[in-house]
């Protein structure tokens, strides 16, 4: 369904903003969008592997350039948005994707406090801060369209540090896209989606409790993809769902209580 989509080319002579994609879901978001005809900003922390990410969009035939920002830092936020608005003459899509990883790498040896701040000033402030600075931009121009990156978990709850750190930041991102949809329309769209099980690369290394779960939980009987995220990241910001603002979209396979 996602290469259907693309094929179209719906997007194209619009410019992308994908936080987050020098890997993972954010990169297989820009290259959906990409395929569907956007120039996309390759977003990362890593300029390595931001620039191989750029060179796979090129090597497609895609229209792509990356940039470097820490968003921890409320500073490198406002430069970020401030140096993609007047590079491109205006952004049309942008996705807050980038999350921190707190899981695997050295930040999971962070005590529950200092994940829960890593993740409090990447997922939720980050978030909010280049929204409101990029939405307020497209609807002074008349358009545009912002996805945000939620978890379908805070929706129903989950025990444990994880489960509570992630419903607290994810559910903090879920309710503030339903209150900027309201505030930016009827210019700009705003909507969120909430993925379930998706193999990245925690899902690689899970153990087999997580590893069954995972597909027990979801009606469809597997884990999910990047490319499942990023197919319904493309139909959000596609003009097939122009009348689709405020809304929160699972991308979970239909969830299945434990």
């Amino acid at each position: 369904m996602t290469e259907s989509i693309a094929n179209l080319k719906p997007l194209v002579g619009k410019t992308a903003v994908v936080t987050g994609s020098s890997s993972g879901i954010g990169r297989a978001i820009a290259l959906d969008l990409s395929r569907a005809g956007a120039t996309c900003i390759i977003h990362g922390r890593n300029q390595a592997r931001a620039t191989q990410a750029v060179a796979a969009l090129r090597a497609l035939g895609c229209d792509a350039q990356s940039m470097i920002a820490d968003l921890q830092n409320p500073g490198e936020q406002d430069r970020l948005a401030e140096t993609a608005w007047q590079q491109t003459a205006g952004v049309d899509i942008w996705i807050n994707n980038a999350g921190a990883d707190v899981l695997t790498g050295d930040a999971a040896a962070l005590s529950f406090e200092e994940k829960l701040q890593l993740l409090w000033a990447v997922d939720v402030t980050a978030t909010i801060r280049l929204s409101r600075n990029i939405g307020r931009r497209m609807r002074a121009r008349g358009n545009g369209a912002i996805v945000n990156i939620g978890w379908d978990q805070a929706l129903q709850g989950m025990a444990g540090d994880s489960g509570e750190m992630f419903t607290a930041i994810k559910g903090a991102v879920q309710a503030f896209t339903l209150s900027l949809a309201k505030s930016l329309a009827p210019q700009v769209r705003v909507n969120c989606l909430a993925p379930g099980w998706i193999r990245t690369a925690w899902g690689d290394q899970a153990s087999d409790y997580w590893q069954q779960r995972a597909s027990r939980e979801s009606l469809l009987g597997r884990w999910g993809t990047p490319e499942d995220v990023a197919a319904a990241a493309l139909f959000l910001v596609s003009p097939a769902a122009q009348f689709i603002t405020g809304q929160t979209l699972c991308v979970n396979g239909g969830f299945r209580a434990s």
